[in-house]
């Protein structure tokens, strides 16, 4: 296991080499880049990022601009060809694309992400105040459905057919029905002010003054936070999971191997646990990374922007949408660093619940 968990690792560099440099080439061709997004703001109202770039924009009426670096920008108003440059030169793009992606690879390499392009501060900065909030979330989230979707999928399983399966049943078909924000609004409106209750903060991840509680107090506090959006996510996530289990479940009962261990006297509790649990829970392991990185980032996007979270799903929409490259290509590269680490968690878990599963010997074979 140790050999195949150093192979692993040894191949997450290339992976990580190979995402960032598919993705980063797409982005750059993409229209609307951060030059561009630059100069529409010159265009436009915001007269204070002159002070950046000490340049004064033109009277006449530029359509676009071929600069040394191939790139073209349209201008809507007149912008001269040297503040077009130094706009260039301030955001690193007089210069090719490969070079670009070189200097950022060699940044990565030392932890440097540079500084964003619109928010005036270090992109480092920006992923340390936006983590504990995506951390929160997707662990949180993530914890509580699997406790709470494999004991209720196992029970759905062997009581297949009740009045118990069936009233869950319609929990799950709501719960998988109804889209994640919805029960976000409706939690706001009954608990947090909204029209009836308000038991429960709306913003933010801690109260102000959080450093001056006692130890119960920030924990009572963070918790009554993360109440109201954990709840929504468990709610809209549950169902998924719940399913699969139940239905993996419901596969290896009727095999064989179950009968003919209950043909040997073995109880209920025992041939659930000591010979379906580890053959049925192998799929629903083999989902882990994609849920908990689904959780972890995306899944919580509205949820940050509902309750008013700035975490790690927020930060990348809209550095996405404002064409912030640094922004954009950090967030990617711990997306992308998280997946592949939780990926090499998955399979050795499979190894830990089932020992008869030898990725290593069969990676040999292959070979």
């Amino acid at each position: 296991m140790t050999a195949y968990a150093l192979r692993r690792l040894a191949l997450v560099v290339p992976t990580l080499l190979g995402i960032m440099a598919l993705n980063f080439f797409i982005i750059q061709t993409a229209p609307g880049g951060p030059v561009d997004q630059f100069l529409a703001r010159l265009s436009g109202e915001d007269s204070g990022v002159m002070e950046r770039i000490g340049g004064e924009s033109g009277d006449g009426i530029a359509t676009a601009v071929d600069d040394a670096s191939g790139a073209v920008h349209t201008v809507t108003r007149g912008v001269s060809a040297e503040l077009i440059r130094k706009v260039e030169l301030l955001y690193g793009f007089d210069r090719p694309v490969h070079e670009r992606f070189v200097k950022m690879l060699g940044d990565y390499a030392c932890f440097d992400f540079g500084d964003s392009f619109f928010k005036g501060r270090s992109v480092t900065g920006l992923l340390w105040d936006s983590l504990p909030v995506s951390v929160s979330l997707g662990v949180w989230s993530t914890l509580i459905i699997y406790l709470v979707s494999i004991p209720l999928g196992i029970r759905k399983a062997v009581r297949h057919g009740s009045r118990f399966d069936a009233v869950t049943g319609i929990a799950v078909v709501v719960g998988n029905a109804v889209p994640v924000f919805l029960f976000a609004i409706a939690l706001v409106v009954l608990f947090a002010g909204g029209s009836y209750f308000k038991w429960f903060p709306l913003r933010g991840l801690v109260s102000p003054g959080f450093e001056d509680m006692t130890t119960w107090g920030r924990i009572a506090d963070y918790a009554s936070h993360l109440a109201l959006p954990i709840t929504a996510m468990v709610i809209g996530g549950f169902a998924t999971l719940t399913m699969l289990t139940k239905n993996s479940f419901l596969d290896e009962i009727g095999r064989l191997y179950v009968v003919a261990a209950r043909a040997r006297g073995l109880t209920e509790r025992r041939v659930l646990y000591g010979h379906i649990f580890r053959n049925a829970m192998l799929i629903v392991i083999s989902g882990f990374p994609a849920a908990f990185v689904h959780m972890f980032f995306t899944g919580s996007l509205l949820i940050e922007v509902i309750f008013s979270l700035n975490g790690l799903g927020l930060l990348g929409f809209e550095a996405a949408m404002q064409r912030d490259y640094p922004v954009m290509f950090a967030t990617l590269y711990m997306f992308t660093l998280i997946g592949l680490v939780t990926k090499l968690a998955c399979d050795l878990t499979y190894m830990f619940i089932d020992p008869r599963i030898d990725f290593e010997r069969r990676g040999g074979a292959h070979a």
